[in-house]
């Protein structure tokens, strides 16, 4: 159960006033840094008390005034107050005569989240009931989607496109709803599917796999004899290896780029009453390498586990790796956008070296050692915004996660890669943590010369999160750590619009995602959003026609974001965001007992 912050009354969070001190609305962890961000015309320093839940003072000093901060157009100051370090509920930071909303400081702050982020893949999972007791709530359950039960066309038999001239139909029932719609892609599918498998390998080899063991998580497959995190994860896997274009048809071993009804369906509406035609649309060479980087990543992972499904997963691994090679250059058309989004990527040496180094990690053939080695895209990790990258990843710019793969995984014999993997990381997380100074709300990210934020800026973020936490596993620096506690502090509230991002969590919180399902907003038979959710966030292209009516096109990057269900370019959801999400609360929850341990006095 989320606490009682959470649990509050939904109606009373949607009026709450903002406050000019912003913090992180769910909490800070006992040991970590602690800073807030005050919003005043104040050019000279303010005095600021922490006061417990009693309004005793317990802590005071002066602000720092940083000035204007053009992401968001406030003129702020900061506040920290990272020296103090006991645990309690209801603190309120005031600054002049501004005080923030109520916080907690405890070890604890991320120990739900990490599992309602989780829990998020669950609740959109295609082809299977979502019932009780693994709904959290009979408001969520609903029935099987796209499962041949009218009005359902179904997954289990679905055509290629009449406009692809082919003719059969394969089962790929089962996988993610990709995000707010009912299709699924392999390009998103694929980062999604490696974040929530590396949060895997990461805790194996630099922290503790108990958290997400069998059992821990409310999932179907919970006490099956293995780790729930990993049970989640094959459902998307599974349905990933159903896109491949089977022996005996043109382009075998490809794989299908995606999915989805023949038209996109109107809001709010269930999975289980979409009476559309599905349609697979054409192979592509980026999804085929999608597929070849995470089946060879499964099949490591599996190897003891289930060695008949590892070895399954390596011979479509291998078999996708050399449909690519022999057709390195079919592109999915940016044009191919109706009925679901056309995830179109024309640079594809980002994905060829990841694959090749997952099948390298995974098999240690030396084909896959001198392809990488000579990709261009050797050991790289984006920082920064360019004509074929972002910072640090995303569904269209994968190098990192290779590198991220040969850092993470532990081999003695093969050390080479690993050593220098790891040094990249962490000079890419130096230039996350020079940033930091930069911004006025210590957000981790900079949106490049053009001072915009991208569509899914939430999720640049939390990527940029990711290699901070690996930065500080590869040097024990809490430079690190703090980075990423700033981060976290940012997607929770300490930002421009005084806003937690994530449903369920904070006093102002994530209400209403463009989501089909979760249209309470739309119409009161649909439910509101589960928490755990996270909101692409502020978009300055403000596409959708509902932020254009209100005014937000020009706005301030930080405050190009509506919480309503029909801004889909501010506030959808997807699995390539909460993915992230769930990999960085749950290092952070694991680092909690750490850090204050680290902070006791010796003797």
């Amino acid at each position: 159960m989320a606490n009682d912050q959470q649990n509050s009354d939904t109606s009373r969070m949607a009026t709450e006033t903002l406050r000019n001190v912003r913090i992180n609305q769910v909490g800070y962890l006992l040991a970590a840094a602690k800073h807030a961000t005050v919003v005043t015309s104040a050019t000279t320093p303010l005095t600021w008390q922490l006061r417990d839940v009693s309004s005793t003072v317990v802590a005071s000093g002066t602000t720092t005034v940083f000035g204007h901060d053009a992401t968001s157009g406030d003129h702020v100051h900061s506040v920290d107050f990272s020296a103090y370090q006991q645990p309690g509920e209801g603190f309120t930071l005031q600054a002049g005569d501004d005080i923030s909303h109520p916080f907690r400081i405890s070890t604890d702050i991320y120990r739900q989240l990490k599992y309602d982020a989780l829990a998020y893949f669950y609740h959109n999972r295609s082809g299977i009931p979502i019932e009780m007791p693994y709904a959290g709530g009979e408001q969520w359950t609903r029935p099987a989607g796209h499962l041949d039960v009218p009005p359902n066309k179904g997954d289990t038999n679905v055509p290629c496109a009449p406009d692809t001239g082919r003719s059969y139909e394969l089962d790929v029932s089962g996988g993610w709803y990709d995000a707010g719609d009912h299709g699924k892609y392999v390009v998103n599918a694929g980062i999604s599917l490696w974040t929530l498998l590396n949060q895997y390998e990461r805790a194996t080899y630099y922290g503790s796999t108990a958290t997400f063991a069998d059992g821990t998580m409310n999932i179907p497959e919970r006490n099956n004899g293995v780790p729930d995190l990993l049970d989640e994860a094959r459902w998307e896997l599974d349905f990933l290896l159903k896109m491949q274009v089977p022996e005996g048809q043109p382009q075998a071993g490809m794989a299908h780029h995606k999915m989805h009804d023949a038209a996109w369906t109107g809001l709010p509406i269930s999975p289980e009453q979409d009476p559309q035609q599905r349609y697979l649309r054409p192979p592509s060479t980026a999804a085929t390498l999608n597929l070849a980087a995470t089946a060879a990543q499964a099949a490591r992972i599996w190897k003891e586990i289930d060695p008949a499904y590892s070895q399954r997963c390596q011979r479509a691994a291998e078999r996708a790796w050399q449909a690519a090679l022999a057709q390195p250059q079919v592109y999915a058309p940016h044009s191919d956008s109706t009925g679901g989004g056309p995830y179109g990527d024309t640079e594809l040496g980002d994905e060829f070296y990841w694959a090749a180094a997952e099948l390298y990690t995974t098999t240690r053939a030396t084909e896959y050692q001198r392809f990488i080695r000579q990709s261009p895209y050797y050991l790289q990790v984006p920082t920064t915004f360019g004509p074929n990258s972002v910072p640090a990843m995303t569904w269209g710019t994968t190098q990192a996660l290779g590198t991220i793969t040969l850092a993470t995984v532990r081999d003695d014999e093969h050390n080479m890669e690993a050593e220098a993997a790891r040094q990249s990381i962490v000079d890419a997380a130096n230039v996350f943590v020079g940033i930091l100074d930069q911004q006025g709300y210590r957000v981790p990210f900079d949106p490049g010369p053009t001072g915009k934020y991208a569509w899914g800026s939430n999720s640049f973020v939390l990527n940029n999160l990711i290699i901070l936490a690996l930065a500080y596993d590869f040097t024990e620096d809490a430079i690190y750590l703090n980075a990423v506690v700033d981060g976290m502090d940012y997607i929770l509230g300490c930002n421009a619009l005084d806003k937690s991002y994530v449903s369920g969590y904070g006093v102002n919180p994530l209400q209403n995602p463009h989501h089909r399902f979760w249209a309470h907003q739309l119409d009161p038979r649909f439910p509101p959003v589960p928490p755990g959710a996270v909101s692409g966030g502020p978009n300055s292209s403000v596409q959708d026609p509902y932020a254009q009516s209100i005014g937000l096109a020009g706005c301030a990057a930080q405050k190009c974001y509506v919480d309503h269900i029909e801004s889909y370019s501010t506030n959808e959801v997807a699995i390539n965001w909460n993915a992230p999400l769930a990999w960085v609360t749950a290092f952070l929850d694991e680092q909690a007992h750490s850090m204050t341990n680290a902070a006791e006095p010796q003797p």
